[in-house]
């Protein structure tokens, strides 16, 4: 509902220059000046002054910056509470589903439990896998959609909604096609010493942390790059195109086509399972207490 190049504004008058908002878009400084005279052309409006220090907002664009927030918010919690409504009285279990967190898994468990469920219908539900918005779509549980599978080791998702762990993926490394270790099939620590690792910034995630402090201690050879908080396609695409090398999962290897993931001589992996919302209807409770039979 409303115009997404407002994300790109905010984090430009946050950073106070395109180059440092591009870094935390990872995208280029080109794409975020086209967006914001995009932003500029479609209001009529004056929202930034270029100066040698950087750019500052006009008036008009404080009084954008300042409601923008607001709008983003209550744009995400009106289509939400619609979509909710209308299938408010359904016998149908909404089930998210983005390129990182794809609901295939849920459906391998549904032909396990779905015999107590048989007036039920599954609903798959597409969102994306924006860094900036992956918690306001995991408070969506219970509201936009009942169930998610997922990878979650994140204390800040954890805090959002109740888990079911299921199993664990192994950590791995993805490189460009091009990239001098995309030809080995496996991979020492040692083989990463000179090489750039993107990993998720230090503070959410245990097993990331305990990951990171192992390298910096034990290899310091390896120099460790910070990524936004969650993964999204940006972070697969700057290891693309800078040549970096990615800490990434078996699940997520044919996430990038211009990526190669390989598995890494160690035993670093992380739980996935099922989310649904703290306060779950009977039903949804229902369907985590027979798959934990099942299983």
């Amino acid at each position: 509902m409303y115009n997404q190049i407002l994300d790109t504004f905010i984090a430009v008058a946050d950073c106070g220059s395109f180059t440092k908002a591009s870094y935390q878009l990872f995208v280029s400084p080109t794409a975020i000046m086209k967006q914001m005279n995009t932003l500029e052309n479609h209001l009529d409006l004056k929202l930034i002054e270029r100066t040698p220090s950087g750019i500052r907002l006009t008036s008009a664009g404080e009084i954008i910056y300042r409601n923008a927030k607001f709008m983003i918010n209550y744009s995400q919690k009106s289509i939400a509470e619609a979509k909710a409504s209308v299938h408010a009285n359904d016998t149908i279990f909404y089930v998210g589903t983005s390129l990182l967190n794809p609901a295939k898994p849920f459906m391998d468990i549904w032909y396990y439990v779905n015999k107590d469920f048989p007036k039920y219908k599954l609903h798959l539900v597409p969102f994306e896998d924006d860094y900036k918005g992956i918690l306001s779509e995991i408070e969506k549980l219970g509201k936009k959609f009942d169930f998610l599978i997922g990878v979650c080791d994140s204390k800040a998702w954890l805090s959002r909604c109740n888990f079911l762990p299921l199993g664990r993926y192994r950590k791995m490394i993805a490189v460009p096609r091009e990239h001098h270790l995309a030809k080995k099939s496996r991979i020492d620590i040692k083989d990463l010493y000179g090489e750039t690792l993107m990993m998720v910034r230090q503070g959410d995630s245990g097993v990331n942390d305990f990951l990171r402090n192992d390298l910096q201690q034990y290899h310091p050879e390896i120099h460790i790059e910070d990524t936004p908080q969650f993964y999204d396609l940006s972070v697969f695409n700057r290891c693309a195109e800078t040549g970096k090398i990615l800490l990434t999962i078996e699940c997520w290897k044919d996430v990038h086509p211009g990526l190669i993931s390989i598995p890494v001589n160690w035993e670093y992996s992380i739980p996935y399972g099922l989310l649904y919302s703290l306060d779950a209807p009977e039903d949804v409770l229902k369907f985590v207490e027979v798959l934990k039979l099942e299983r």
